[in-house]
């Protein structure tokens, strides 16, 4: 579901209060992605998922724009964050727009493949950054291990019933 909301021509985003409702919701529904995504991972393996009807076309255009880009390294946050990441990505994220719903929300991402989402694991992301990361991640299998572990936990849970 995606929500459509219309800027007043006179707002001033340098200069607008800091409402600490809205950033709770959208702290929320990042938590909330980011627990919907971990589940899928723990039910099909990540390499058989599929994230958007676009994960083709992400994936070449990333390996396109970012070919140094190895989705089994931790990112370097910073690097990502610097002035010419930024800008790399803003380049890529805005191919995008209109695209992909919510392409720019703020999105959690793990900074390491290996690892679970935590406090010092995490990452605050545009949704596209995820996207392109978590599919490449995909694309090498690097994920498969959530669903490889979750799978011996329910085997051992039958086991044990």
């Amino acid at each position: 579901m995606s929500v459509t909301t219309q800027v007043p021509k006179d707002f001033d985003a340098e200069n607008a209060d800091n409402f600490e409702d809205i950033e709770k919701q959208f702290a929320v529904k990042a938590v909330q992605q980011m627990a919907t995504y971990w589940a899928i991972l723990e039910k099909v393996p990540g390499s058989k998922l599929r994230l958007t009807k676009m994960d083709d076309d992400i994936y070449e255009h990333l390996k396109k724009d970012f070919p140094e880009f190895d989705p089994a390294v931790p990112i370097n946050e910073d690097e990502m964050k610097s002035k010419s990441g930024k800008e790399r990505w803003r380049n890529f994220m805005m191919a995008y727009d209109k695209k992909i719903d919510d392409y720019n929300f703020g999105t959690l991402l793990r900074s390491s493949p290996k690892t679970e989402y935590g406090e010092k694991e995490t990452i605050f992301v545009p949704r596209m950054q995820f996207y392109a990361v978590e599919i490449a991640r995909n694309r090498a299998g690097l994920n498969d291990w959530v669903y490889e572990e979750a799978e011996k936990e329910r085997k051992a849970a039958k086991g044990s019933a």
